[in-house]
């Protein structure tokens, strides 16, 4: 179960990675794709704002892969239930600015509860 737990905090990790770098080398997109209509076009200074979006995901990912470099499975899982307050923060912003419900639950909340599922059953294996 731990060695599944370390995969899947794996995968998490990239796919952080994956989302923070769309925001520096393609931020129209990303920002398009994160599910708030209307986002404006990427200016100069929206782009820097996009980019400290992009860098602090990218962190978390890395935070991840340092966290599984410790060997500590309950400590990797208890990063993974708080750190899921990322996409859940991120599902709430989607509906206060007139997202979708499918963007905010389909892209955001499943995200939080895969994240939720990954660091439970960490803990758990842990026990």
């Amino acid at each position: 179960m731990i060695l599944t737990g370390y995969w899947l905090s794996g995968l998490i990790a990239v796919g952080i990675l994956f989302i923070g770098s769309r925001f520096l080398w393609d931020p129209a997109a990303a920002s398009r794709d994160f599910g708030i209509p209307h986002s404006p076009s990427p200016s100069p200074g929206f782009t820097g704002w996009l980019a400290v979006k992009g860098t602090r995901d990218i962190v978390s990912g890395l935070f991840v892969f340092l966290l599984m470099a410790n060997g500590s499975p309950r400590l990797l899982g208890e990063f993974l239930l708080v750190a899921s307050l990322i996409a859940w923060g991120d599902a709430a912003t989607v509906l206060r600015w007139g997202g979708s419900r499918t963007a905010a639950f389909g892209i955001h909340g499943l995200t939080a509860l895969v994240i939720i599922a990954v660091g439970a059953s960490l803990i758990g294996a842990n026990r």
